[in-house]
C-alpha cells in the first residue's frame, strides 16, 4: 500500500488535534467581585496577579459606588464572592448579621479637592481659605451622589466639619448650595472626566483617584478630609441622612474616618478563589499594591466581627 506526503500530513493533523484536545486545560475559576469604584484599580492588579497559574482565575470585576454594589447583593440577589466598600459603616447596616459575619478594614483614604488647570481661583486656593474660593460667583463645584456614593455623603460630612472647624455658622448650607444638582454625578469618575474637560473647577474626590487621573488637588486639614483615625471622636459630630430605595425610606451616618472594608458573603459562589483574592489583598504584595494605587493600608488590618473557622489561615489575628 502506498502512502502519499499528502496522506501523512492529513493524519498527522488529525493526530494533532486529537493530541490538543485531550490536554486541554481545564476552565478557570471564576472570581467575582464587587467593589467600589475607588478600589478598581488596585483590585484589577490584585486580580490580574492571580490569573496566572497555578491559581489561573477567571476575574469578573464589578466597580461601581458602593451602595451599588452592596444592593446587587441585598436587592438583587446576586452574591459575589468578594464585596469590598468604601465605608465599613455600609456593612454594619446594610450586609451585617444577613449576608455575613464578618469583614476585613484594610485600607484608609482622604478626601481631596481636585482642580484643573483653568480652574476659577485655583492661585488663591490655601488649606485654610479655600471655602472662600468656593463661594466666588461663577465656581463650578461637582460632587457625587450621596444616595449612592460614600464620597458623596462623606462630601456633605466635611462640609459640616468646616463649618465647625471654622466657627462659620450656616457656612455648610452655603457650600452646599454652591455646588446645585446640576453638578451631582453618580461616580466620580463622571466628575473627573467633568474637570478634564474644564466644565467644572473643582471636585470632591478620593486622593487616590485624583492621583490616577493625574489630576491636580488640594489636601485639606484633617479635621475635615475624614483621614485621622486619631480625629474620629470629632468626625462622629455630624451625621448625614441617606435616602433609600423606597419612597420614605432613609438611614443616617455618622461621620467617621475613611476605612475600606472587604467581605465573603456567606454563600459566595468560589469561596476557595475568594481565599485565594484575600490572602493576596492582605499580604506585603497587596499592601504595596494599594499604597502604589493612593491608599494608606492598615498596619496591620482589623477583623470586625466573626468569621467562619474556614478564614482562620487567611486573616489577620
Amino acid at each position: 500500500m502506498i502512502v502519499t506526503l499528502r496522506g501523512l500530513a492529513f493524519v498527522a493533523i488529525i493526530a494533532t488535534g486529537y493530541g490538543a484536545a485531550c490536554t486541554r486545560q481545564p476552565a478557570a475559576t471564576p472570581l467575582v467581585i464587587f467593589n467600589a469604584a475607588a478600589l478598581g484599580p488596585p483590585f484589577r492588579i490584585l486580580g490580574d496577579s492571580l490569573r496566572r497559574p497555578p491559581s489561573a482565575l477567571q476575574l469578573q470585576q464589578e466597580n461601581a459606588p458602593s451602595l451599588e454594589a452592596i444592593r446587587k447583593l441585598t436587592e438583587l440577589g446576586r452574591v459575589p464572592d468578594i464585596l469590598a466598600t468604601a465605608d465599613a459603616a455600609l456593612f454594619d447596616t446594610l450586609v451585617i448579621p444577613r449576608y455575613s459575619s464578618w469583614y476585613v478594614l484594610f485600607g484608609s483614604n482622604a478626601l481631596v479637592l481636585a482642580y484643573g488647570p483653568q480652574s476659577l481661583g485655583r492661585d488663591s486656593l490655601t488649606a485654610s481659605d479655600w471655602w472662600q474660593v468656593m463661594l466666588r460667583p461663577g465656581v463650578r463645584i461637582g460632587r457625587s451622589d450621596p444616595g449612592v456614593d460614600p464620597s458623596g455623603y462623606r462630601t456633605l460630612m466635611a462640609l459640616r466639619l468646616a463649618e465647625r472647624l471654622y466657627r462659620r455658622p450656616g457656612l455648610a448650607d452655603q457650600l452646599l448650595a454652591a455646588m446645585p444638582q446640576q453638578y451631582v454625578r453618580r461616580t466620580e469618575a463622571d466628575l473627573s472626566a467633568l474637570l478634564q474637560a474644564g466644565e467644572l473647577d473643582y471636585i470632591w474626590t478620593y486622593r487616590n483617584l485624583a492621583r490616577i487621573h493625574e489630576l491636580e488637588y488640594l489636601e485639606l486639614p484633617p479635621e475635615i478630609n475624614l483621614a485621622d483615625p486619631s480625629l474620629a471622636a470629632w468626625y462622629e459630630q455630624v451625621t448625614v441622612t441617606v435616602a433609600g430605595r423606597t419612597p420614605g425610606a432613609s438611614f443616617t451616618l455618622r461621620g467617621a474616618p475613611v476605612l475600606f472594608a472587604v467581605t465573603v458573603p456567606d454563600r459566595a459562589p468560589h469561596p476557595d478563589a475568594a481565599g485565594d483574592f484575600l490572602d493576596l489583598l492582605l499580604s506585603p504584595k497587596g499592601t504595596a499594591i494599594l499604597r502604589s494605587t493612593g491608599f494608606e493600608p492598615l498596619q496591620p488590618p482589623r477583623v470586625v466581627g466573626h468569621p467562619p473557622a474556614r478564614w482562620e489561615s487567611v486573616l489577620p489575628r
